[in-house]
């Protein structure tokens, strides 16, 4: 009892609490994902995301603490993101088949999720720096932080709305999908990429490794696509 007494100790005055809580977070999430045999809405970025939430509000601690433990998690985003380019590699003579029919629906959804997001902003009247933040909101995090931080946004509100952007295009995107009757997991890749970036790639390569491709493609393409794009255009609207 005594050498876990120690341990608690060192983790709670350690950087290390966070990492820790974070993990058995994720844990936790994936464990009730299979309890619910998979459910979409049973997302374990979700889970994990309210389980953290609820942890921090009952111990009473500051969210800029966390951070401060957790940052290695952060940091990891970016090397994820690359991993992403093993499926596309894999799939790289289908992909190739598809490349132009791939560029105009990424570069048209990209399109379509910015204006969508910095229309609600302006019909809402929202602040200049709201409405900077939800520009990027189809874009994968670490990209899209940048690029909010470069047009006068809130990186930590844009990756509030990535994240949740992803999570409910993973969870309802298959959904929506079904209902247009999109039976081509080509094309049902695209369409997760573009809407959902990084957690709705990992959503399509849990159902179809084409799909998972495709996605991964999209994703990539739309944040290089409004990484060079959206600073400009956005210059040029609200200069």
């Amino acid at each position: 009892m005594t050498g876990l007494a120690e341990i608690w100790v060192y983790l709670a005055r350690e950087p290390l609490a966070a990492l820790t809580a974070t993990l058995i977070a994720w844990v936790l999430a994936l464990r009730l994902q299979h309890l619910l045999r998979g459910h979409p809405l049973a997302n374990p970025v979700l889970l994990a995301v309210a389980l953290l939430a609820g942890g921090l509000l009952a111990a009473g601690l500051d969210y800029r603490d966390y951070f401060q433990g957790a940052q290695f998690v952060h940091f990891l985003l970016g090397p994820a993101t690359v991993a992403l380019a093993v499926p596309l590699y894999r799939q790289w003579q289908v992909v190739r088949r598809s490349t132009a029919a791939a560029l105009l629906a990424v570069a048209g959804g990209g399109i379509l999720a910015a204006a969508a997001g910095v229309g609600i902003a302006l019909a809402l009247h929202a602040a200049p720096e709201v409405t900077a933040s939800l520009a990027p909101r189809s874009v994968t995090t670490p990209v899209a932080m940048g690029i909010a931080e470069r047009i006068g946004g809130l990186p930590s509100l844009t990756a509030a709305v990535v994240i949740l952007s992803g999570i409910i295009g993973a969870a309802l995107g298959p959904a929506v999908l079904n209902l247009a009757r999109v039976r081509d997991w080509r094309a049902r890749g695209l369409a997760i990429g573009t809407a959902a970036h990084g957690i709705g790639t990992a959503r399509a390569l849990s159902v179809n490794a084409t799909a998972g491709a495709f996605s991964g493609l999209a994703m990539g393409l739309n944040a290089i696509a409004t990484a060079l794009l959206l600073p400009l255009l956005w210059r040029l609207a609200f200069g």
